[in-house]
């Protein structure tokens, strides 16, 4: 099968586009193949070696996927061949990746695709739709009638954090950095836009929400505690799932003061039934179109290192020139 893999770790370019063989799904596999796959930040990390995992050698390089079951293992119980999927969660922590013609999976990982998606629209909700499930309903317990305050909300996650918000009935604030990216987040369902480079954001929500919003999710890789916090009502809470190596000042008395609580994490340590409860609301609000991710482009596998260069010089040098997911299609 063709495949885009690493010998080892290091820049873009350490990415073969070439033939490896076809895994054979053991015990509780799948055999899957692939019909979309999409790029995340992290996979870039964990190439690079930024992220210092244990991988397979050879390596192959990606986390989402999106597809067909071709066969599985003696022991799986929840899919057979024919049955679509798609999952997050691969080419992490010992396991092989996904910019591949076939990958194979614990049927764990993997959940239905609805008959109304696309293998591209399910790719690339993946890893970012678990990821702001996970932060919205298991960690910040969002409900119905809430606000939430969201920095950045036309990017990867903040897009999907955002129609995700909308399809559990809270009330959404977004900034943008540009008048291009907050018409997106409003056509997203923002009900309120701060362009952050010609409006005072604190003053802006103090607007919007005087007695200060219940949840404020942090996209960017360098937090300002003090305008989160300072943005948070009484018993607020906060999500940071950025900003690997930021050292930020933090305002622990007005933290504590207001009895607010802040979560930290990385979808892939979270448990399989945690991805899994993820899936189920996604799939529901995926079919009923209530949330839709962002595509940017679509590339050839065999485009595996320029798109890893691409996301690096979106996610590190801030290059904005995509918005949205990068795909590949083998």
């Amino acid at each position: 099968m063709k495949a885009a893999y690493i010998n080892e770790k290091g820049p873009a370019e350490n990415i073969i586009y070439g033939d490896l063989p076809i895994p054979e799904p053991k015990a509780s596999q799948i055999l899957v193949k692939v019909g979309a796959a999409s790029l995340n930040p992290v996979d870039t990390y964990v190439r690079s070696g930024m992220i210092d995992m244990e991988l397979p050698e050879p390596f192959i390089v990606g986390c989402d996927f999106a597809g067909r079951v071709e066969s599985v293992g003696p022991e799986v119980s929840r899919f057979k061949p024919g049955d679509r999927v798609w999952g997050s969660n691969q080419g992490l922590l010992g396991r092989q990746g996904t910019f591949a013609e076939y990958v194979a999976t614990d049927e764990c990982w993997a959940y239905p695709t609805p008959e109304n998606v696309s293998d591209e629209e399910a790719a690339a909700i993946s890893l970012v739709g678990i990821t702001a499930h996970l932060g919205l309903c298991r960690d910040a317990k969002l409900q119905s009638g809430e606000s939430i305050a969201i920095r950045g909300g036309s990017g990867g996650v903040g897009s999907t954090v955002l129609q995700m918000a909308k399809a559990i009935g809270a009330k959404v604030f977004s900034t943008a950095g540009s008048d291009e990216k907050a018409q997106v987040c409003r056509d997203l369902g923002a009900d309120a836009v701060i362009n952050y480079q010609t409006q005072d954001v604190a003053a802006e929500i103090k607007k919007l929400a005087p007695a200060g919003v219940n949840v404020w999710w942090e996209t960017a890789m360098e937090p300002d505690f003090d305008l989160a916090i300072g943005a948070l009502t009484s018993r607020g809470r906060m999500i940071v799932m950025a900003g690997r190596d930021a050292r930020p000042p933090f305002p622990v008395g007005q933290f504590y003061v207001k009895g607010c609580s802040l979560y930290g994490f990385v979808m892939f340590l979270a448990t399989p039934d945690e991805q899994q409860r993820a899936a189920e609301d996604i799939n529901r609000w995926l079919a009923a179109g209530q949330i839709k991710p962002r595509i940017d482009r679509v590339l050839s596998l065999s485009e595996a290192a320029n798109a890893h260069k691409l996301q690096e010089e979106n996610t590190v040098k801030r290059a904005g020139t995509i918005a949205g997911k990068i795909l590949v299609k083998p």
